[in-house]
């Protein structure tokens, strides 16, 4: 899970986990996300919208957002799912293809290094889920990005209204971010090509990556302490055209700084071996 504003650049990776369908202790992938969004909930006391793609369109996790306390979400739809609209229950493609859109924007998305400007018409419906009927819901209906429309079923109570309408639609948008940043992780730390080989130690490397990646993003450059740091790792990034991203010129910058220690830390002193092959993460 990444965290952003809408209309602001910044990202703050707020929750990296790995898990296996084939460890003991493994539920279903519905209670990994259901896990997440309590977590993430309860360390920001409840506040933000949590912003799904597709994959989150799901019965059991509606279930978790809907109850108590309330979550607030932006859940893009498939378009398969039954809603209710007047009382009666309505596929959600045919609910968005019916639907008007009075309201239009033009943005611009930079795919594959090249840019795709978008004429885009927005509109809504008031909605409810079937199982959920007390709770009042919206369907947000952008067309123009491709044959179907998209859907976005939110707890954000619509209006006539551009700017409110449009304000939901871009902060859904925002979490096209999220892709950048797994793509910044994965080339940025060689996340892919890892050797460790146990489990519990792959879970431990990408604890690690979340640390080293919110460093880079949040902690480097926001202090005064840490100014001249930042400074040293972006001349360190040699980026001749500029730095079109931060975060991967500071990763870069901080390699570089660390290839230049190449004894590991100072002072380091090898723990005795231990029975099970290994030490957990953080000990007590």
């Amino acid at each position: 899970m990444v965290g952003s504003e809408v209309g602001s650049s910044e990202i703050t990776p707020l929750l990296h986990q790995l898990y296996s369908q084939n460890a003991k202790d493994f539920v279903s992938e519905n209670q990994e996300m259901i896990d997440a969004v309590r977590r993430v909930s309860q360390a920001t006391d409840g506040r933000g919208i949590f912003v799904f793609d597709r994959g989150g369109d799901r019965k059991e996790l509606y279930k978790e957002l809907l109850g108590a306390p309330l979550r607030r979400f932006i859940v893009r739809q498939r378009g398969d799912r039954h809603l209710l609209y007047r009382g009666k229950p309505c596929e959600t493609l045919a609910l968005a293809q019916g639907c008007t859109t009075p309201y239009g924007e033009t943005v611009i998305k930079e795919e594959d290094a090249t840019k795709n400007a978008y004429v885009l018409h927005f509109g809504f419906r008031p909605v409810r889920l079937p199982e959920h009927p007390t709770r009042n819901l919206w369907l947000a209906v952008v067309k123009g990005f491709g044959q179907q429309p998209l859907m976005l079923l939110t707890t954000e109570a619509m209006r006539r209204c551009r700017n409110t309408l449009w304000w939901m639609v871009s902060a859904y948008m925002t979490r096209w971010r999220i892709e950048e940043t797994i793509r910044f992780i994965k080339q940025s730390y060689d996340l892919e090509d890892v050797r460790v080989l146990t489990y519990q130690r792959l879970q431990a490397i990408c604890a690690l990556v979340l640390a080293a990646s919110f460093f880079a993003a949040v902690y480097v450059g926001t202090r005064a302490k840490l100014e001249i740091l930042a400074l040293h790792v972006l001349k360190a990034a040699k980026r001749i055209f500029g730095i079109p991203v931060r975060c991967y010129a500071l990763a870069d910058g901080i390699k570089k700084v660390l290839s230049r220690a190449g004894k590991g830390i100072l002072g380091y002193k090898a723990m005795p071996s231990s029975p099970l092959g290994q030490f957990p993460l953080f000990s007590a």
